[in-house]
């Protein structure tokens, strides 16, 4: 795409201006749904970037059926934008950035970091997890963007959620697998939990959901390649957090290059995006 000639992107720093209903459904449930976010032109030039990006850095060389529960759930490439120049412009646009803190209800925001997950067909189900189980982080001001490439379905794997499971903060100590699929599934039915889901989303929507909410996907029942980036924020000043896994130890040298615990969450790797 980028022979020949030079490839424009289009700027994403503008501002969009949120429903209140989806401020008002984030700040209860713990997760909303954004209709285009970006528009059908914007994600027309970003796809190839993003799907390149992933691509080339993708390192998983296994067959499906050689991998385990997480490894079948799908692809996961991370930090593309420190990698790659145009994917750096996506992460870092200043419009989803806002809707991020506008969500959360603060005033600046930081790139944790990104995710390409892309659910191969035939991939399996991602079992029910909490994101911030993983990170040391001492807020719950943290979300994830959650923006499909793709026109997606159900049948595709549709992210779903636990509606008001955040207020729980961390329930298991478990990473995602096929033991936090089980107590994570009984622990929603127990609390009865409302369970929702998005029965569609076109390419450029976008879900956004807090660090402890509860959330699974379904597998990937089509033919087609379930393509989604992902992009996690967490407000301006929350600090460093210690150990409470040996995964938020990694998280802190791979994510947060090793800063102090108690420190502010400000390393190269978490610029300020608005």
């Amino acid at each position: 795409m980028k022979a020949g000639k030079v490839m424009v992107l289009p700027q994403l720093d503008d501002f969009k201006k949120l429903p209140v209903e989806s401020i008002s459904e984030f700040r209860e449930k713990g997760h909303t749904l954004v209709k285009q976010v970006l528009s059908p032109d914007e994600i027309a030039a970003y796809k190839p970037v993003i799907v390149g990006a992933a691509d080339k850095y993708n390192t998983e060389k296994r067959k499906l059926q050689d991998r385990d529960t997480y490894g079948k759930a799908f692809l996961q490439i991370m930090n593309l934008w420190q990698s790659d120049e145009d994917v750096k412009k996506f992460v870092l646009a200043k419009r989803m950035a806002k809707i991020a803190a506008d969500l959360m209800g603060v005033e600046n925001v930081r790139i944790y970091h990104d995710q390409a997950l892309f659910k191969e067909p035939g991939g399996g189900p991602t079992p029910w997890h909490q994101d911030q189980y993983y990170w040391p982080i001492d807020t719950n001001n943290t979300i994830t963007m959650w923006m499909p490439l793709v026109d997606i379905d159900v049948d595709m794997g549709m992210l779903t959620f636990a509606s008001g499971s955040y207020t729980e903060g961390a329930v298991f100590n478990f990473e995602i697998s096929d033991e936090s699929e089980s107590a994570f599934d009984n622990y929603v039915t127990e609390h009865k939990f409302p369970i929702s889901r998005a029965r569609t989303m076109r390419a450029g929507d976008a879900t956004w959901h807090r660090g402890f909410t509860m959330h699974h996907a379904g597998g990937n029942n089509s033919n087609k390649m379930r393509e989604v980036m992902t992009v996690i924020y967490v407000a301006d000043g929350a600090r460093i957090t210690p150990y409470k896994n040996e995964w938020q130890e990694n998280d802190h040298h791979k994510w947060l290059m090793g800063k102090p615990i108690g420190g502010l969450i400000d390393s190269e790797l978490n610029p300020r995006v608005l």
